[in-house]
């Protein structure tokens, strides 16, 4: 009879136990704060109009730099950059300071269902074009509002902020 009575308080006990804790993995799900940060390649080098895949210039390296300085502060979880060089340069100083390496992205199919899923509650930065970033902002927020950025800005940064079903979008301006 004890014993009868010691596996119910048992089982009785260990249910309780296991419904707390899918209530807090509820709470901390609902809790997590998604941050993508999306900026454009630095300063492509124009010299030659025929070049599909032009390098930094000079200041495209240093505002390359300065982004890694920017991000210090910030840890990321994963980096997006699509291949060109110019994006991929653009990327590197940051990847290499926060030792996390720089993932490369088709515009057209890197928001997806997955994509929101896997970087959930993760601090993002994904590096673009002055056509596809503005793309991706509004794909993020599942809106239109961001046109393409002007060809002459190269300091336009996009924090979009996820939690639960809020979305917002904070544009900064982080100059030389």
């Amino acid at each position: 009879m004890m014993r009868t009575l010691l596996l119910i308080c048992f089982v009785f006990i260990s249910t309780l136990s296991c419904k707390d804790e899918k209530k807090n993995e509820v709470i901390e799900d609902v809790e997590k704060v998604t941050t993508y940060y999306l900026i454009r390649h630095a300063e492509k080098d124009r010299s030659d109009s025929t070049n599909t895949n032009p390098a930094l210039t000079v200041k495209g390296l240093e505002r390359a730099k300065l982004w890694a300085r920017y991000f210090d502060s910030i840890p990321l979880n994963e980096i997006y950059s699509t291949d060109y060089k110019r994006t991929q340069q653009t990327a590197m100083h940051v990847a290499t300071k926060q030792n996390v390496p720089t993932e490369s992205y088709k515009p057209d199919t890197l928001i997806n269902e997955d994509f929101m899923l896997i970087t959930k509650g993760h601090n993002v930065l994904i590096v673009g074009h002055s056509n596809t970033t503005p793309m991706l902002v509004n794909r993020i927020l599942g809106t239109n509002t961001y046109e393409d950025i002007p060809d002459d800005d190269n300091s336009r940064l996009y924090v979009v902020t996820i939690e639960g079903d809020n979305k917002k979008c904070e544009i900064r301006k982080v100059e030389l």
